[in-house]
């Protein structure tokens, strides 16, 4: 660790050299902003999925030969260790998915069919991304369900101000942790308290709270908190959804098959023991272990020094762009750093995002330019789409200043 912080402050030029992508020249050299939808991935991770593959490889939780019993061990390992980082009471609080949809899903499809009934409530917000809003509307649709908004402030708020008329008769409440768009992060703890008091379950969607502050589940007052690998430096394909045991011990499981069984007749079957009741089939092994290991960098790193990181980096980027552009670049969110994640939507002179993107694009600058899968929360803005740029443990201020100059290429061409 002590070679990643210095002064309490994390080290960018030696935590970039844990990347393989920046090791391949390019002209002009890679100034990657675009992590909020899916980070790079540090050696240690590509180096832990490449050792299983090549010395280990084996179906978990069947074969009783020593090489399945490795595989099962470094799989269940990277269990413990998603578990200890989010603060869960038990590894059989942990569900492994292939990403945060569907650990959004299974909480619609077990929980809340098991458990909703029509005219049924449920409380959402007006900035989740689709992962936590499709779902819902899906379930209301075929259940007759009730659907409640709670909405933005003109900064970027989550406005709670009619907390309690919308929570009257609600069953679950839905909200991201931190907005894929704005960078909100949102008071998840007050809405949770007052759900509960209101009789509500409370699922949290924190893709992109996990990877870059300090996650404490019981602190948070989740229910159910849904997550991925692939924005946390861990592989694609993998994903977590943690639940309260009590909660998941009386769920149906979402999928059947092999391996959520403990024992199956011709006239039904019998659930196994969490967590792997509700992991049908052969599970994503070496993603699982990937993960594992991108937690240990990230505990390498320490997430209180990754969160004061983007602090930083987030107020430095606010402050350059404002500077430069003024009212011409408009950030949409939160305008206080330490009230947002490292994620910036923007919009600049009335140039279309995916103009933006590609101009940026020629100058080695990658950002994501769209809808960010929260078309609702786009028509609440007032915009079809927006330029985003999201910063993580290998940007720093060049990064951002590459951003700027990309951006008057945009007001050359585009003649400004």
């Amino acid at each position: 660790m002590a070679a990643l912080i210095v002064d309490d402050v994390l080290d960018v030029t030696r935590v970039r050299a844990d990347f393989p992508v920046y090791d391949r020249r390019r002209e002009p050299p890679l100034v990657f902003l675009d992590s909020a939808a899916s980070s790079h991935k540090p050696r240690a991770v590509l180096d832990a999925m490449d050792d299983y593959y090549r010395t280990t490889h084996a179906n978990v939780h069947r074969g009783v030969y020593a090489m399945a019993e490795e595989a099962t061990a470094r799989f269940e390992a990277a269990r413990a260790k998603v578990a200890r980082f989010i603060g869960a009471a038990s590894s059989r609080e942990v569900l492994f998915t292939k990403n945060a949809t569907e650990s959004l899903n299974l909480v619609a499809h077990s929980w809340g069919r098991a458990n909703l009934r029509r005219g049924d409530v449920v409380v959402l917000t007006e900035m989740e991304h689709h992962a936590n809003l499709v779902p819902w509307l899906l379930l209301a649709d075929q259940l007759d369900l009730r659907l409640r908004y709670l909405g933005i402030t003109d900064d970027g708020l989550l406005d709670t101000s009619d907390l309690e008329t919308a929570l009257d008769g609600a069953r679950l409440v839905g909200l991201t942790a931190m907005s894929n768009v704005l960078g909100t992060l949102t008071p998840v703890r007050q809405v949770a308290d007052a759900a509960h008091a209101a009789g509500a379950v409370v699922v949290v969607d924190a893709s992109q709270y996990v990877p870059h502050l300090v996650t404490d589940v019981a602190a948070l007052g989740a229910d159910f908190l849904a997550f991925t690998g692939h924005k946390m430096l861990g592989p694609t394909g993998i994903g977590v959804l943690w639940g309260r045991e009590a909660l998941l011990e009386a769920m149906p499981p979402f999928l059947g098959g092999g391996e959520m069984i403990s024992d199956v007749r011709l006239d039904g079957f019998t659930c196994n023991e969490l967590p792997w009741k509700f992991e049908a089939g052969t599970p994503p092994i070496a993603e699982a272990i990937g993960l594992g290991a991108a937690v240990g960098e990230l505990e390498r790193y320490g997430m209180e020094a990754v969160r004061a990181h983007e602090v930083a980096l987030t107020s430095y980027a606010l402050r350059t762009l404002a500077g430069r552009y003024g009212d011409e670049l408009v950030v949409h969110g939160p305008a206080d750093p330490c009230g947002r994640g490292g994620v910036l939507s923007f919009s600049f002179r009335g140039i279309h995002p995916h103009d933006i993107s590609q101009v940026l694009d020629q100058a080695g600058v990658c950002v994501r330019a769209g809808h960010h899968c929260a078309k609702p929360l786009m028509r609440r803005l007032g915009v079809g789409a927006t330029a985003r740029a999201s910063f993580y443990v290998y940007n720093d201020e060049a990064d951002v200043d590459a951003l700027a100059d990309a951006l008057d290429s945009c007001s050359e061409l585009f003649c400004f």
